[in-house]
């Protein structure tokens, strides 16, 4: 049997399936169970976290058919005629469109006729543009008249990576939503389901790796890991998914993070040495420490159990841990130091250098107390009522007030004579005063 890869096998099918865009899919299943269908959606987001994925699904959604019947129903069943025609891209009511190589207004001109015929054997006839954004000026106002006022029947669902190059008079006319970065933990679980039905021997660890380097694209997820078993033959391990994606290793990267907490300046430098040495990506280094910084900062504002710490549980607990070593505004300053680098590290001759110098005040920031904190030890010092509490005043009867003593006239003040040149030379305490100056001497005078 031919194989399949793992991208197009565990494509999601259902509503059900989908990862990390729940306030998509809440969205779409209220509004085919309620029968609120926009003429036109907008999905924007970068690459591989499921836009066309999406609109395969909600095209199947509001055309799926029951046991032949007219019933429909929010999650599309997979078995009908219309969902298993769509699925294989192959329905006459389904029109996909790849605008990156299809952007012409001749491109769109079979679109705007085929809105005029109503539905072969579905209720609506969608068009799903993938790319809009590569579409030019004229073949969207070729489009636009269309897109405002469409048959009742047809719906248009666009997908794009770039939704600011999407011209405002079409967005004003779609539901827009933005698809966001699915979070390491999400894509961590997914991998498990299918290392589980594929019957793959793979690390924690080294799942966690590939999740880190999908950065958010659950895509990007599925195909490392299909490269990773074929190339360790059916087991996936950490060190080979390092190599792979050149990333350093969760033990090592919390290992660096204790460092800068620290302060400790040699830690610090053997540890970028070591990933210098052995390949690892130094730039991409500085993005996953501030995500780390960031999910500390947010460990300590909101708590462990935030749903928005990206994170492993086996990270949650050394963020824990490190989140009672030091203050937040710390943490804080560790992360403005962080960006910095990092915005700086695309126009560094040595990236090397620069990560060292920076993570190095990092540290200094770690370990040396600011102004507020400073101010707030004096606060505390005044509020202690044995430090702050002011003394008991004298009682009358045992410490009468002294009475005051009597006037007397002002003495006149002495004159003094101005000293010369050479009076002033010779005055011993000058001796003592040059004394504390290396190399100073005294001129005499002539």
């Amino acid at each position: 049997m031919a194989h399949v890869a793992l991208t197009l096998k565990y494509r999601p099918m259902t509503f059900d399936d989908v990862v990390g865009q729940e306030h998509v899919v809440r969205t779409l299943r209220n509004a085919i169970s309620a029968g609120r269908i926009a003429n036109a959606y907008l999905f924007i987001g970068p690459r591989g976290i499921g836009k066309t994925t999406l609109s395969r699904i909600f095209a199947k959604a509001v055309n799926c058919l029951h046991e032949g019947g007219d019933a429909k129903s929010v999650e599309p069943c997979g078995e009908c005629v219309n969902c298993r025609e769509i699925s294989a891209g192959n329905s006459l009511d389904v029109t996909e469109l790849d605008a990156a190589s299809h952007n012409k207004v001749e491109h769109v001109k079979p679109i705007i006729d085929a809105v005029q015929f109503r539905p072969v054997s579905s209720k609506y006839k969608i068009f799903i543009i993938d790319e809009c954004h590569m579409l030019s000026n004229q073949a969207w106002n070729a489009l636009l008249k269309t897109l405002e006022e469409p048959p009742e029947y047809v719906k248009f669902v666009f997908a794009t990576t770039e939704g600011d190059k999407v011209l405002p008079t079409i967005i004003s006319r779609c539901q827009r939503f933005d698809l966001r970065r699915i979070q390491t933990n999400d894509i961590v679980a997914r991998l498990k389901h299918v290392c589980e039905k594929e019957g793959i021997d793979a690390e924690e660890d080294a799942l966690l790796a590939i999740a880190r380097g999908a950065e958010g694209g659950m895509r990007d997820a599925l195909s490392s890991l299909d490269q990773l078993v074929s190339f360790n033959d059916g087991k996936v391990t950490e060190e080979a998914a390092l190599g792979v994606f050149g990333l350093v290793s969760r033990s090592a990267l919390e290992d660096l993070a204790w460092a800068i907490l620290k302060g400790d300046t040699a830690s610090i430098l053997n540890a970028i040495e070591v990933f210098d040495s052995a390949g690892k990506n130094i730039r991409r280094l500085s993005g996953e420490l501030l995500m780390h910084f960031r999910n500390l900062a947010v460990v300590q504002a909101l708590g462990p159990t935030s749903k928005s710490i990206a994170a492993t549980p086996e990270q949650i607990k050394v963020l824990e841990a490190q989140a009672k070593t030091v203050p937040p505004g710390r943490v804080f300053r560790i992360c403005d130091q962080i960006a910095e680098m990092e915005d700086k590290i695309r126009y560094a001759l040595s990236v090397r250098t620069l990560v060292e110098m920076y993570l190095i005040r990092a540290g200094r920031v770690a370990s040396v107390a600011s102004i507020e904190e400073l101010m707030k030890i004096v606060q505390d010092l005044k509020g202690d009522p044995k430090a702050s509490a002011p003394m008991p005043a004298p009682s009358p009867e045992l410490a009468p007030a002294p009475e005051p003593p009597p006037a007397q006239e002002p003495k006149p003040a002495p004159v003094v004579e101005p000293k010369t040149q050479t009076d002033m030379m010779e005055d011993p305490r000058l001796n003592d005063i040059l004394g504390a100056i290396p190399g100073a001497t005294v001129v005499g005078v002539r």
